[in-house]
């Protein structure tokens, strides 16, 4: 059995504000996601608060309502997706940045689906291991080094 919780983290050399930026405006996931699951997210959605949602598009063409239940600006953000107008069934997304000096940056890419209730998703959610997360997070990396 997989692990229900899973995690990535890596070095980027770019400050927390820089790469929180790319984290907390839905229209640039897309172009780091590691899952390759995103297609899009129409741009004014950056996120400012627990409580905020954001829409986005999936490359299978179904759109997901985001959660925002963790944020700490600069610092921390986690959502949970749920199909729109609906409650999220529990599985969420976590990004946490530990500043290191101002142009260094620890980043941790985390999936918890150990409270996930709807059995349609367990396929997706075991398929979401480290190196799925250490894509996104090289990625960004590659977004956020070269700003």
């Amino acid at each position: 059995m997989p692990a229900t919780v899973v995690s990535a983290s890596r070095i980027i050399s770019a400050p927390a504000k820089l790469i929180f930026e790319f984290i907390a405006d839905p229209s640039w996931q897309p172009r780091w996601d590691g899952n390759a699951n995103l297609a899009e997210a129409q741009s004014g959605q950056r996120v400012h608060r627990v409580g905020d949602i954001f829409t986005m598009r999936l490359t299978a063409g179904g759109t997901r309502d985001n959660h925002v239940v963790e944020f700490e600006e600069e610092r921390r953000i986690a959502w949970q997706p749920a199909e729109p107008g609906c409650t999220p069934p529990g599985h969420l997304w976590r990004w946490e940045l530990e500043p290191l000096s101002p142009s260094r940056t620890r980043v941790t890419h985390t999936y918890d689906w150990s409270q996930l209730s709807d059995p349609n998703r367990l396929v997706r959610a075991r398929t979401t291991t480290p190196d799925k997360l250490e894509a996104s997070l090289s990625r960004l990396a590659a977004l956020a080094e070269v700003s």
